[in-house]
Formats: C-alpha cells, structure tokens, sequence
C-alpha cells in the first residue's frame, strides 16, 4: 500500500489548494496589508497638504516653510576669510599675547595678499582687544609694525 502525502479535504481538493491556516488565503493576506498600509500613507499625505497650505492668511504665493527653509541657508552662508582670521587671531591674543597673534596677521598677510585690505581692521580690534585683556599701557608695548600702525591706532582708540 502507497501512502500519499496529498490528503483530500472534505471540499475534494488537495492540500496544496487547501486554505490558510487564519483566513481564506491570498486575498485575506492582500487585505490585511492594505489595512496596515494604507492608514500610513493617507496621514502622510495628509500631512504634506497641511505644509502647503499658506496659514498666514496674506496672499503671498510662499509658504512658511519655504521662507523658513530660506532662513536657515542665508544663515548658513560661509563666512568671510577676514572674519574667520580676525576670529583666529582675538583668540589667540586670549591664549597667548597681542605679539603672537600681530606675527600671525602679518604672516597670513604674507601668504594671502587678498587679506591685505583687511589688515588695518584686524589689527585696530587686535589692539582693542589688547587694551581689554591687558590695560592700555601693556597693550602698547606689543606694538610692531604691522599694517602700518593699526594696531598702536586700536590702542589708543580704546583708550579714549
């Protein structure tokens, strides 16, 4: 005697044709899917028809959120090379002294020409900067010739 592994249900169909196990096969597992599904994607785009619409009841065609968006990328503009060196430097003169930082903008000077226009501003507010951390008559005495005096100028400006 053969035994089948084929058992026939009481509808006379084989079990490979048998129904699941938790429901009535394919489109009970379609439905089910449907049902996690779908609820996700309605309040998703729920969602992006509620960041368009213009709240601010003016007419303006921009929403919120695009001027939003344009705040943070003007915000985020890199900055300026004199400004990142004037930075550099007022720390260092913290760190260290007004003579280290005033070799340092001569020596970023030298190696950037660029930044040549910019000198006398950074060291006017080196000097100042001088006066603040170490009284006007101990800023003085770092004074060197760079850019021309601007930073004896600082001094005396912040002295006033």
């Amino acid at each position: 005697m053969k035994h089948s592994t084929n058992h026939p249900t009481r509808h006379g169909r084989g079990s490979a044709d048998r129904p699941t196990r938790h429901g009535r096969g394919p489109a009970r597992r379609i439905g089910r899917t449907l049902a996690l599904v779908l609820p996700v994607v309605l309040v998703l785009s729920g969602t992006l028809a509620v960041t368009r619409v213009n709240w601010s009841g003016d007419d303006s065609s921009t929403s919120a959120l695009a001027a939003s968006s344009e705040d943070v990328s003007r915000r985020a503009s890199p900055r300026a090379p004199q400004d990142v060196l004037r930075d550099k430097l007022l720390l260092e003169l913290e760190e260290k002294n007004p003579g280290v930082a005033l070799t340092s903008l001569q020596e970023a000077v030298n190696g950037r020409p660029s930044l040549g226009r910019h000198c006398a501003s950074i060291a006017r507010a080196l000097g100042r900067a001088a006066v603040l951390a170490y009284g006007p008559t101990r800023a003085q005495s770092f004074a060197r010739p760079v850019c021309d005096t601007s930073f004896a100028t600082g001094v005396a400006a912040q002295n006033n």
